[in-house]
């Protein structure tokens, strides 16, 4: 029997299938829960009713759906709530701001009604600044019209997101693209229709990389990922060099890899690198425990003999991964199976940031004391970077300069080529977690990159 490995697939079949065997290893059924089953989550039964509550009360409000793979595999229940990867998968109430918290519960205790609920979440959503970064100033206008489905914010990359890839295996409880999954907040990235990626890439020879994103693309069967990439072999996208795929499959679903439709998949990789194609799965991994169960490894060896190059990035996320022992154990465990580290990002200013969010110099600490114990091939990974409205802005270290602390900056990517490679200072911080908070050094009016530009 053909295993499901697609949640759109299962939705168009069945919630629920049995395994089957890949060699030596089976294939575990496909089955997720959401808000509305989540009291069929049989291991939550074992938390305090308290925290089950708080999940209730949080999942108003942040997307919520978990499969089967990630509960059996990637939780420790005896540390549960405690649990880092616990808390990667589910929202708890402390996420949300005590005075949307008490506005809910209220709602909810004196039996509102479901209209009256979702008018609340729906405010508490948009004070969660539900766009970060500009990211609307990044979509394209083409041929009369904007690209809702497109996002070009430095020269050489387009993002692309796939209508059908808006949805994830599992979500993520700090996702800064949580907007993506619920409704009424605001407005969605998403493209229906390959034909105008392809006219748009066409019109843009200085554009090197692709990066389709989500959302997971790898959520999609490979009849739809085929769609939008397939053409690029053809000779007039031969300046496209690069296609990315952003992707939590790996550990969230590494069968992706190696179920019944991942034949299909490895042609459509084979083709591409064929093609000249570089071929990068940028893996997100929070955690070394992700990298852990057997099936991840299967699928890393089979991406690698594909000649996929895996990358790595993830935020630093407090109650997850904010020890330097965590991040050198990941990347450690990264290098040892072959995978490149590449970003430790700053955890951006949207969703359940305060909760998440780790001061810019506790962030920098923890980078600079996880790469000491390790050998050269981790440190290709960078950090801590902010992606943020001007671009990705790298916190290189510290210095003192008569007798004043400074933080030391740069930027990685630039929506102007010559702020690219200008070290610049600010003001240091112990408390600062995002640019917004950074203040210029000496008094200054502003950063250069914020100074409007002078008029003829």
């Amino acid at each position: 029997m053909t295993a499901l490995n697609s949640p759109e697939q299962t939705i168009r079949s069945s919630r629920e299938s049995p395994g089957i065997i890949l060699g030596r290893m089976a294939q575990p059924r496909w089955k997720t829960y959401d808000r509305q089953t989540l009291d069929q989550i049989p291991q939550l039964q074992r938390l305090p009713p308290q925290t089950v509550k708080g999940i209730q009360l949080a999942t108003l409000v942040f997307p919520f759906k978990v499969n089967e793979y990630a509960l059996d595999n990637l939780i420790d229940w005896e540390q549960a709530p405690d649990d880092p990867m616990f808390r990667l998968l589910f929202p708890v109430g402390e996420m949300l701001e005590e005075g949307a918290r008490a506005r809910l519960q209220k709602l909810l205790d004196s039996g509102a009604s479901s209209q009256e609920i979702q008018q609340v979440v729906t405010e508490v959503r948009i004070s969660m600044n539900p766009h970060p970064s500009d990211q609307m100033a990044n979509v394209p206008f083409f041929n009369g019209e904007y690209i809702k489905g497109i996002q070009h914010k430095y020269d050489e990359t387009v993002l692309v997101f796939p209508k059908q890839g808006q949805t994830c295996h599992s979500y993520c409880s700090f996702c800064f693209r949580w907007p993506q999954f619920v409704a009424d907040v605001a407005p969605k990235f998403e493209l229906s229709d390959a034909r105008l990626l392809y006219s748009y890439l066409k019109s843009q020879p200085q554009v090197t990389d692709l990066l389709v994103t989500g959302g997971d693309p790898l959520v999609m069967n490979t009849r739809r990922l085929i769609s939008y990439l397939d053409q690029l072999t053809q000779p007039e996208f031969a300046h496209v060099r690069t296609i990315r795929l952003g992707t939590k499959s790996l550990t969230y679903w590494p069968h992706r890899f190696l179920g019944a439709d991942s034949e299909e998949l490895f042609q459509l990789f084979r083709r591409l690198v064929d093609a000249g194609k570089h071929v990068a799965l940028m893996a997100h991994v929070n955690h070394w425990r992700e990298l852990e169960p057997e099936p991840v490894e299967a699928a890393v060896a089979r991406l690698k003999q594909a000649g996929v190059v895996i990358r790595t990035q993830s935020p630093l996320l407090r109650h997850i991964n904010d020890s330097a022992d965590i991040w050198a154990r990941n990347w450690d465990r990264q290098v040892r199976l072959g995978i490149v580290p590449y970003y430790l990002f700053v955890e951006r200013d949207t969703g359940a940031s305060e909760y998440f969010g780790v001061p810019l110099a506790r962030a920098l600490g923890i980078y600079q004391t996880a790469m000491k114990g390790l050998s050269g091939l981790p440190k290709t990974a960078r950090g801590p970077v902010m992606s943020a409205s001007p671009g990705k802005v790298h916190v290189t270290g510290t210095l003192t300069l008569r007798g004043k602390h400074y933080f030391l900056l740069n930027f990685l990517q630039a929506r102007k080529k010559e702020w690219l490679n200008r070290p610049f200072l600010a003001e240091y911080s112990d408390t600062a977690t995002w640019l917004n908070h950074l203040q210029p050094a000496d008094g200054a009016s502003g950063f250069f990159f914020e100074k409007a530009p002078a008029q003829p």
